[in-house]
């Protein structure tokens, strides 16, 4: 299905190119500015090689990898780095790239968000994740939920980030909202590679949607990412995968949205999506569509709480030498620990 890497583009397919970027260095505003330049060149190469292999008039989705900093106010930095990466003298089509930015926010810990910009430089998608890896990564929770979005030859697609994708919850929200192509954003070390693996291929196949996930690879002189890039189909399969280790290696695929949106119609048995919330349609009419499960009751109610909630050890970010926080979530304080 991946149609020779994209080469053989298909008429109803999208194309997707993930860049698994070597992992920055980033301290200084120069350090930030000089990585928008070493991204904007990935995307311009990456757009160039497989425009000059591949159908140009074709819709496609470029690339999409972590960008470490903080972003400049009005996302401006990063919208050039799309818009001039996109842009490179091929004949103008509906190309998309994703990014993923630290985000400021006055009084707290930066968000981490992610963006999806057009070849205009223009702002599709944006989205501030919702699971920070705790206790590693202080960020503040996303506030803004799951945006899905209009993508190239009539697909939809959301975006979340990393530890995100732990969550079950997480892709069937993104295919709930209509999602047929859910990105996934990382920075994972090596301990997280066969969770990465297996969570990948379930979020597809549980929600019958192709996933697109991508992480940043090799040292940063500290830490070791993975890279282990990989497109899956709707029923589970990969399609493609970076198994090599190697910074900077792209990752490309051809996946089909129509048949994920043909296997949602008419798939019987499996087509989990839709069964989740019509249980037993064959013995009542139209299934149960009650909430049986008490999590998510309890999780409405404001009262989620585990049977060993009091044995859990860590609950903040103590152990990672972070300060307890004092202030709830919505709540915003003069000035938050930099």
């Amino acid at each position: 299905m991946s149609a020779l890497g994209g080469l053989n583009k298909t008429p109803n397919g999208v194309v997707i190119g993930l860049v698994q970027l070597q992992l920055p260095v980033v301290v200084t505003p120069g350090d930030l500015a000089a990585q928008t330049q070493r991204i904007v060149a990935m995307v311009a190469k990456a757009r160039r090689k497989h425009a000059d292999h591949g159908p140009r008039r074709v819709p496609r989705i470029r690339a999409a990898w972590p960008v470490d900093g903080y972003q400049s106010g009005d996302h401006v930095l990063t919208r050039r780095a799309g818009g001039r990466g996109l842009q490179t003298g091929v004949p103008r089509q509906q190309d998309l790239g994703c990014f993923s930015i630290m985000e400021q926010n006055a009084g707290a810990y930066p968000f981490n968000s992610g963006l999806i910009i057009d070849d205009s430089g223009a702002i599709k998608l944006y989205y501030r994740k919702m699971h920070p890896w705790v206790p590693v990564e202080p960020w503040e929770p996303g506030d803004i939920g799951i945006p899905v979005i209009d993508g190239p030859n009539g697909c939809r697609i959301a975006l979340i980030i990393c530890h995100d994708g732990m969550f079950p919850e997480m892709a069937r929200e993104c295919a709930y909202k209509g999602a047929e192509i859910m990105i996934r954003t990382a920075g994972y070390t090596a301990p997280i590679r066969q969770s990465w693996r297996f969570t990948n291929q379930s979020n597809a196949f549980c929600n019958l949607m192709v996933t697109a996930n991508v992480c940043m690879c090799g040292s940063d002189g500290t830490f070791d990412s993975m890279g282990e890039g990989m497109i899956v189909n709707f029923d589970g399969t990969i399609v493609a995968h970076g198994t090599s280790g190697r910074p900077d290696e792209i990752i490309t695929a051809e996946v089909r949205p129509d048949l994920v949106r043909e296997a949602r119609r008419h798939w019987s048995v499996e087509n989990n999506i839709y069964q989740f919330g019509h249980r037993g349609f064959t013995a009542v009419a139209g299934g149960a569509q009650d909430c049986p499960y008490s999590y998510m009751q309890d999780l409405v109610a404001g009262k989620y709480r585990l049977p060993w909630e009091a044995e859990v050890v860590h609950t903040d970010g103590t152990s990672c030498g972070f300060p307890a926080p004092t202030r709830r979530f919505g709540e915003r304080l003069p000035r938050a620990a930099e």
